[in-house]
């Protein structure tokens, strides 16, 4: 596979190669940048995109390892505002609530807040609802959920959530967040949503 590599500057760097998709030489723009980005810090954008066929993707990968971190918060109605980063290798999980979400090899680093990561997990489980159709425990359940957040979020109800994540990168900006290095049992239990290699 031939490859030309053109670079703009030393941040950014664009090569041209073969598309997996429909075979073409030099029709997919492979571009490197790298950029710095609150919470984050250094990361590595990677976009890919065919002048043929037009398929595309995109990914972003934390280049700085910090020291592992847990945090815990109380969600209340007051604190749905709250601001989360949640890096590509972090898990998060509200356990009154039976949620859980671990990184899988697509997973992507993104800024929220409590609010969207909470309707992120709503949206979830009501498209499993709607492929959930012969399983009246597994609906009733699903329905016990969303219930317990429809009350969290009008104020009735209170959960916590729990960012875990062997990396670093993520954060919940509120003073009364819990803040603690994880152990290396806990490290070892997570998923980080990408395989790493030993040096």
């Amino acid at each position: 596979m031939n490859e030309e590599k053109i670079t703009i500057n030393k941040d950014e760097t664009i090569m041209k190669s073969k598309c997996p998709v429909c075979n073409t030489e030099d029709t997919l723009h492979v571009t490197n940048k790298t950029d710095n980005i609150p919470y984050f810090g250094d990361i590595l954008e990677t976009s890919v995109y065919c002048t043929k066929c037009g398929y595309q993707e995109s990914d972003n990968i934390c280049l700085e390892k910090k020291d592992p971190i847990h945090y815990t918060l109380t969600i209340t109605q007051e604190k749905l505002n709250t601001r989360i980063a949640k890096s590509q290798t972090a898990t998060i999980t509200i356990p009154e609530l039976g949620l859980k979400v671990e990184p899988g090899p697509k997973s992507q680093g993104y800024v929220s807040n409590i609010e969207g990561i909470i309707t992120r997990f709503e949206d979830a489980i009501q498209r499993a609802l709607t492929l959930e159709t012969e399983n009246p425990e597994a609906i009733n359940n699903a329905n016990k959920i969303l219930e317990k957040i429809n009350n969290i979020k009008n104020g009735n109800g209170t959960a916590t959530i729990i960012i875990a994540d062997p990396f670093g990168h993520s954060v919940i900006d509120d003073k009364q967040a819990i803040k603690r290095s994880l152990t290396q049992e806990e490290i070892n239990e997570l998923d980080t949503g990408f395989v790493m290699l030993d040096e």
